[in-house]
């Protein structure tokens, strides 16, 4: 599989885990209703998800990640 693609798959894996827990956290301890929920969810899933990018070297193609969490950037 193409490393790009691996990393798209990773970002979205990573935003979806991370809204999908804070969309049922919000849910069920906040009294936010409609529209606000789902918006909020995606800000917050948007600033903690992991991000993912394939970048070419002299060595090819390798996969990064930079993480709020995490000092620096890690390569996989």
């Amino acid at each position: 599989m193409n490393n790009k693609i691996k990393a798209l798959l990773y970002n979205f894996l990573g935003f979806g885990t991370i809204f999908i827990i804070v969309y049922i956290l919000l849910m069920h301890y906040s009294g936010l209703t409609r529209l606000w929920l789902p918006i909020t969810s995606f800000v917050v899933g948007t600033i903690l998800a992991p991000k993912f990018q394939a970048i070419k070297t002299q060595s090819g193609e390798k996969i990064f990640m930079k993480w709020i969490f995490i000092k620096g950037i890690k390569q996989l």
